[in-house]
């Protein structure tokens, strides 16, 4: 008989866990989600594969993950769509972190020697090279560190395309199923009941659930500290090309894609989970728009949507086995860069259930790790 695999959050995570696991074969798939795939951080999100950018402080665990996600990416791109017939906009812009004053410039420098050794193929632009490379930019901008290797992809198209590509494996999909009222690891099973109704079993699970985590505390018995931050984002109407790479200040970001809109995030802030949209958090990208790019200073946004973001107390996700719990893995907390992350945690978290990744190398992500710390400061 097949091994039952149940997949708790359908949004990019859990999707490419339940894709991966079917993909291999020999398990029979479930996945469930509260609401609709996809429907919150993965479907908001800008769709960035930027491990350089995002994380320029050192070589760390956390680091060489995201880079080893990005160089799956295009051949798991080009599975999924193959599977699906949906194009997941994989574009390969390269990237541009601009410095608005001198005072940027060094932690640019430094970020540059040390990602070169890892692949990032970087180059130093001074204010003429910018205005080559991109000649929307301000005048104001000093200089900038351009990233050849960073791309992006069209996340609502990504998430429909794992969505299809899950069903076209033989995935059972099971959403708008309702918050999870009851998660037993019982012996050798496991069994979910949730708001609406839905029953179901499995031999194994893995726990998907983003932003809603750590609702799952009390079955875990270890502190699962998972928070939602709000991400709103904006877009212009923009002509192609307009704005032609990736570009990052360390206020805001912009991302041109392949339907005609420029995508301007993240407003970030504490609203538990609460996914309006506010004026504040809109002007403040608005402002910064215009100034980064005068010819957007009399433009406004033609969409505003925001989704939340599932945030560790350290910025890194959660991932492996649950201790004492052999049947329950973990994949979540994947902040900013679910996206990115995607590939390589379904490939590493399928890897343990196979039986072919010693939890230990997963040890920087330990589902556990706040958990023993606090017993250690205790």
């Amino acid at each position: 008989m097949k091994e039952e695999l149940l997949v708790v959050g359908g949004g990019i995570v859990g999707l490419s866990c339940a894709y991966e696991a079917a993909k291999r074969g020999g398990r029979k798939v479930t996945i469930v989600d509260r609401g609709d795939f996809g429907g919150q951080a993965s479907g908001a999100a800008a769709g960035m594969l930027a491990p350089y950018t995002e994380n320029s402080e050192q070589p760390d665990p956390f680091f060489r993950l995201c880079l080893d996600s990005l160089r799956l990416y295009p051949e798991w791109a080009e599975e999924i769509e193959r599977l699906s017939g949906i194009s997941v906009e994989l574009t390969h812009t390269g990237s541009i972190q601009v410095a608005l004053h001198e005072a940027d410039m060094l932690p640019l420098r430094t970020r540059q020697r040390w990602q070169n050794e890892w692949g990032a193929r970087a180059e130093w632009l001074d204010a003429a090279d910018l205005r080559r490379l991109e000649p929307g930019l301000s005048s104001a901008a000093a200089g900038g560190l351009y990233c050849p290797e960073e791309s992006h992809v069209y996340a609502p198209k990504l998430v429909k395309a794992l969505e299809a590509a899950c069903r076209r494996l033989g995935v059972r999909c099971a959403g708008n199923a309702g918050d999870t009222v009851d998660l037993m690891l019982d012996g050798g099973r496991v069994r979910l009941v949730t708001g609406t109704g839905g029953r179901f079993e499995a031999d194994r699970v893995i726990v998907c659930a983003g932003a809603w985590t750590g609702a799952f505390e009390r079955w875990f018995g270890f502190a699962v500290p998972v928070n939602p931050i709000r991400g709103q984002i904006c877009a212009y109407h923009s002509p192609i090309g307009e704005v032609r790479r990736m570009v990052f200040t360390s206020q805001a970001y912009w991302v041109g894609k392949r339907n005609g809109t420029l995508v301007c995030g993240a407003s970030e802030d504490i609203a538990g989970f609460d996914t309006s949209v506010t004026e504040r958090g809109i002007a403040r990208l608005t402002r910064w728009s215009g100034r980064v790019f005068p010819a957007l200073a009399d433009r406004s946004p033609v969409h505003r949507w925001a989704g939340l973001r599932p945030a560790t107390l350290d910025g890194w996700p959660l991932l492996g086995p649950v201790p004492g719990a052999p049947q329950a893995v973990v994949a979540a907390g994947h902040y900013r860069n679910g996206i990115l992350l995607a590939p390589v945690t379904a490939k590493r978290i399928c890897d343990v259930l196979d039986g072919k990744l010693p939890a230990a190398e997963l040890a920087p992500f330990a589902p556990d790790r706040f958990a023993a710390s606090a017993r250690t400061l205790g």
